[in-house]
């Protein structure tokens, strides 16, 4: 079972890691945890902001817009494709014989 960590720990160690002053890796060493164990608490502390604010944290609103331009991307390609097929159905009867 993962040692138990008071809170007000979590918490100081969740704001060092976001001043992003040094890497997780750094923070992690310094404060004698493990970088997963902090890579964790970052996650859970974003999506408990995320549940206070009521906005998407903003990891979570790039993969929508990843979702959605990925979306377009594959209705422009079939967009692409019909019209290409339609070129050369087209072109065949203008084409000599």
């Amino acid at each position: 079972m993962p040692t138990p960590y008071p809170p007000e720990f979590r918490r100081d160690v969740i704001a060092v890691a976001r001043q992003g002053d040094q890497s997780r890796e750094q923070v992690a060493r310094s404060f004698g945890i493990s970088a997963s164990c902090l890579a964790r608490w970052l996650r859970i502390a974003d999506r408990q902001d995320q549940l206070a604010n009521g906005t998407p944290a903003p990891h979570d609103a790039l993969q929508v817009e990843n979702r959605d331009l990925r979306k377009r991307t594959k209705q422009l390609e079939q967009e692409n494709e019909i019209l290409r097929r339609a070129t050369a159905y087209f072109a065949r009867d203008t084409l000599p014989k």
